[in-house]
C-alpha cells in the first residue's frame, strides 16, 4: 500500500481551532458502510441511545501534562516539546531549532528549571536532563509549561489558559501523556451518567499519548513507516470486564484510537482465543488495511488528518471505501476536524 492511498483534499478552515460547547454539542457521524443509506448525522449526546445496554465502553484515562516549553540557550529561542520520560528527570522531546544543538548544552526554561542536552537524535529529537525527581519535573512544568496542542490547531501566542480544561477529559487520572486522546473529550459528567443509566458500562485503560501522533508520515509506502512506542497499561479489572462484556453478548466500543491500540496490543495469541489479557508495557501496533481486529466491536473516533496513521486505522476497522465516503460526507456537511473537532461512531467493515 502506498501513503497517497489514504490522501484527501481537506479544507483547512475545517480543522478545529476551539471545541464544541458544551462538549457533548459536538455533531457525531455514525458510519456503518460505504453506501449514502449508511451515514447518519447525530450530535454526541446522543450516544445512549446509538448503543445498547451490556455494551461497554473503554476509555483512555491518562492525563496530558503540560509538556510545551519555551527557553533559551543562550541569546537563541528553543522551542521544546517534551514527549516520551525516559527516566526521573530525563525526556526524549521534540526540539526546534535543533540543528545547532549539541551534547552538553544548556536550555534554561526558567529561573531554576533549566535542563542540559544529553543526545542529539534524528528529526529534531533530542534527550533532555532536568536533574529533577518526578515530583518536583511535574511541579515545574505545571508552573512553565503549556498544553501540546497539535501544530494543526492555530493559536497566535501559543496554547492558552482555556487549553488547560479544553485538551483534558473530564476523566483524566493518570499524568505522562503529552497529546490528549481527543475522542474522550467530547463527555461530560453529565453524558457519563446518562451512558451508566442506560445500562451502558464503563472501563479504563491507559495509553501515555505521545508526540509521535502528530508526526507526518514521509515514507512513500506505508510499510516503512516507523511508529513511536508508547506505554500502555490494561489491568486485570479491564481485561475481565471486556472478556464479561463479549461473553454476555455486549460490544466493546473502544473510546479513541489509542484504546483500540491498547487493547489491540494486548490481546493474547490465538491459541488462547484473542481474549484480552493484562498488558503492561510499551506498544508500538501499526494498524492499517489486513489488520484482524480482536478486541474492538464499535469505535468512537474523531476525524483524522489525511494521509495519517490514524486515517490508515480507521481505514483498517471500517474500510477504506467506507472511511472515503464517510470522510466526504463530513467535509460537504462541515463537519469540523482533528483534536477538537466533531466525532464519528464506527462500525466494522463487513466482510464481501
Amino acid at each position: 500500500m502506498r501513503v497517497d492511498d489514504f490522501d484527501f483534499e481537506l479544507p483547512r478552515a475545517l480543522i478545529a481551532a476551539r471545541p464544541a460547547e458544551p462538549r457533548d454539542a459536538a455533531r457525531l457521524l455514525e458510519a456503518r458502510g460505504a453506501g449514502p443509506e449508511a451515514l447518519r448525522d447525530h450530535v454526541f449526546g446522543d450516544l445512549p441511545g446509538l448503543l445498547r445496554a451490556g455494551d461497554l465502553l473503554v476509555f483512555n484515562d491518562t492525563k496530558v501534562i503540560p509538556a510545551r516549553l519555551i527557553g533559551r540557550r543562550g541569546e537563541a529561542r528553543i522551542e521544546a516539546t517534551l514527549h516520551k520520560r525516559e527516566a526521573p528527570g530525563r525526556w526524549r522531546a521534540f526540539v526546534r531549532p535543533a540543528k545547532r544543538l549539541k551534547p552538553g548544552d544548556q536550555i534554561v526554561f526558567a529561573a531554576g528549571f533549566e535542563a542540559a542536552v544529553a543526545a542529539k537524535g534524528e528529526a529534531g529529537e533530542v534527550t533532555l536532563d532536568f536533574a529533577l525527581d518526578d515530583a518536583a519535573m511535574m511541579a515545574a512544568l505545571g508552573r512553565h509549561g503549556a498544553m501540546p496542542l497539535p501544530p494543526y490547531i492555530p493559536r497566535e501566542g501559543g496554547p492558552d489558559a482555556r487549553d488547560r480544561a479544553d485538551y483534558q477529559t473530564v476523566y483524566a487520572a493518570r499524568e505522562g501523556a503529552v497529546a490528549a486522546p481527543t475522542a474522550g473529550l467530547h463527555f461530560t459528567q453529565g453524558l457519563l451518567g446518562r451512558l451508566a443509566a442506560a445500562g451502558i458500562g464503563a472501563s479504563f485503560v491507559t495509553l501515555t499519548v505521545g508526540a509521535g501522533t502528530f508526526l507526518p508520515v514521509k515514507a512513500e509506502r506505508v510499510a516503512d513507516h516507523v511508529m513511536h512506542a508508547e506505554w500502555g497499561h490494561v489491568s486485570d479489572k479491564a481485561a475481565r470486564a471486556v472478556a464479561e462484556t463479549k461473553a454476555a453478548g455486549g460490544r466493546v466500543v473502544a473510546v479513541g484510537t489509542t484504546s483500540l491500540r491498547l487493547l489491540e496490543s494486548a490481546v493474547g495469541p490465538g491459541g488462547s482465543g484473542g481474549a484480552v489479557a493484562p498488558f503492561k508495557g510499551e506498544t508500538d501496533i501499526f494498524i492499517t488495511p489486513g489488520f484482524r481486529f480482536r478486541a474492538a466491536d464499535l469505535l468512537i473516533t474523531n476525524f483524522h488528518l489525511p494521509r495519517s496513521t490514524l486515517f490508515m486505522l480507521v481505514a483498517a476497522f471500517s474500510g477504506l471505501a467506507g472511511m472515503k465516503a464517510a470522510y466526504a460526507h463530513a467535509i460537504s456537511s462541515g463537519y469540523r476536524f482533528y483534536s477538537y473537532g466533531d466525532a464519528c461512531l464506527l462500525y466494522p467493515e463487513v466482510d464481501g
